[in-house]
């Protein structure tokens, strides 16, 4: 069996739907919250290796140390996203690792002949990518780079969810 160019622990599983609220409303539900929500934010990044830009709405939340993010896309831009909802409805989508290191994951997925199908394409700030796995176990690997932004943001999002009592269930971020 070939080693796997991933190190560490999922740090988070993505959803892809079509009404963001009502996904937030079926996690919370199941007494997951609070959620974070970023509304209508443009991303731009390279799709199968074309620029795109689409506009995204986003919702983060913590179960234990298991971050859970929902994403929409707004309009029918062809994406990483609409590709998804397309082939599969909404649903399950990524599991997400997050390195210290990105270059040298990014790297190393490469390497391992993963495709890379959706890279921020932004200067400065958290680079991302997500990459098409061999292993039938997710769509997609999200690699996120763990840095003080994004180690801020998952102490923060974490940190709310501790001892939550069900009050302020859905808390806008911008």
């Amino acid at each position: 069996m070939p080693e796997s160019p991933l190190t560490g622990a999922i740090r988070q599983i993505g959803y892809v739907v079509d009404d963001l609220d009502t996904a937030i409303a079926g996690w919370l539900e199941l007494g997951v919250g609070p959620w974070f929500v970023l509304r209508r934010i443009p991303q731009r990044a390279d799709y199968r290796g074309e620029p795109c830009e689409v506009e995204i709405s986003i919702a983060l939340a913590n179960s234990g140390d298991l971050q859970l993010e929902v994403i929409q896309q707004h309009g029918d831009t062809p994406s990483i996203y609409t590709e998804f909802l397309d082939r599969r409805g909404a649903g399950f989508h990524q599991l997400a690792y997050w390195p210290v290191d990105f270059g040298e994951t990014l790297r190393k997925v490469k390497h391992a002949g993963w495709p890379v199908v959706w890279a921020n394409a932004e200067e400065g700030g958290v680079r991302y990518a997500y990459v098409e796995p061999p292993a039938p176990v997710a769509t997609i690997i999200e690699l996120m780079e763990f840095d003080e932004v994004t180690e801020g943001l998952s102490t923060f999002v974490a940190a709310a969810a501790q001892n939550w009592d069900g009050s302020d269930p859905i808390r806008a971020m911008n």
